[in-house]
């Protein structure tokens, strides 16, 4: 059995950074660990070395792009490839949903994203009641 913390700990995966200080703020206060990645390889890196609950992944980044971290990680170790991931990109077409479903992602949301909507997402994704 793995020991958790009693918060929810989630990677937020996206290279703006005033994106991934929204998801931070927001999220820590409804009660989440956040951790943060720029990019797919420091993503993997993370998920291999560490327990998280859920990912929060953006698709766009330099190194390796959101598909590549889901399609690398999702082939790794049975832990690392059950954890779900939440897709959020600024791509809005159905088949880039298609596309992030077919490579790992759980769920899809386009940006903006309310943080409202990125909690409740999260919570849901990370099985915590409300």
């Amino acid at each position: 059995m793995i020991d958790r913390p009693a918060r929810p700990r989630v990677l937020v995966v996206d290279d703006g950074a005033l994106i991934r200080l929204y998801y931070r703020e927001t999220l820590e206060a409804a009660g989440f660990e956040v951790a943060e990645a720029l990019n797919g390889i420091e993503a993997l890196e993370k998920v291999l070395s560490e327990p998280f609950d859920l990912l929060v992944v953006d698709i766009n980044m330099p190194k390796m792009d959101g598909m590549s971290f889901l399609r690398n990680l999702r082939g790794e170790t049975a832990s690392a490839a059950a954890v779900p991931a939440l897709v959020i990109s600024s791509e809005a077409g159905e088949q880039d949903a298609d596309d992030a479903r077919a490579a790992g992602a759980n769920y899809y949301l386009v940006k903006p994203v309310s943080a409202a909507d990125l909690v409740l997402h999260v919570a849901v994704l990370t099985g915590v009641t409300a």
